[in-house]
């Protein structure tokens, strides 16, 4: 089934494209919510049209999305997440939170438009944000656990349990020096 697509729908095309579809997902879903319309030969003649007037539009708005493309370069994420003894992570790194993420940069990106395979252990990974059909950014993403570096308030008591460990210590030595300077028996 042929159709031809009025918004952008990530793993199937971008607006405008004419794509080929099963006829059920076509049928019962593209059509029905308004994302699809039907290639018929007239349907193409006025999508022709269309981009032939929205041409300059069109070179605008890939121009923007490489502005921010170009800002988004240099971007990387640390997420922070509650970690099993062995490593595996409470939950997964997705798209949604990778969003969050660049939004507290001042990065006001969709979730709907990050594409990654769901981060489930420590490591590295890579999150593409699809910015326009030919724009695409590769952000790098560092899951680390969220207890890796200590409290100052967990220290503390550290330190005061080496102190009564060092304690006894002390006490040890003052006995082998009282032991050291008794006559030696043969």
């Amino acid at each position: 089934m042929e159709i031809i697509l009025k918004e952008d729908i990530i793993g199937l095309g971008y607006k405008n494209d004419i794509v080929n579809v099963k006829a059920g997902y076509g049928r019962n879903y593209l059509l029905p919510k308004g994302k699809a319309i039907m290639a018929t030969p007239s349907a193409k003649k006025v999508l022709a049209e269309n981009l032939r007037q929205q041409a300059r539009k069109l070179a605008a708005i890939k121009e923007a999305a490489d502005k921010k493309a170009q800002t988004l370069n240099d971007v990387s994420l640390v997420i922070e997440m509650k970690v099993s003894a062995n490593g595996v992570t409470y939950g997964s790194v997705n798209a949604a939170m990778i969003a969050a993420e660049l939004q507290k940069k001042g990065f006001d990106i969709d979730r709907k438009i990050i594409t990654m395979h769901d981060a489930k252990a420590l490591g590295d990974y890579v999150a593409h944000v699809h910015l326009h059909k030919e724009v695409t950014v590769e952000i790098p993403v560092k899951v680390v656990a969220e207890n890796a570096t200590p409290a100052p308030a967990e220290e503390a008591p550290k330190a005061e349990e080496v102190a009564v460990e060092e304690a006894p210590k002390a006490e040890e030595t003052v006995e082998t020096a009282e032991e050291a300077e008794a006559p030696v028996e043969e």
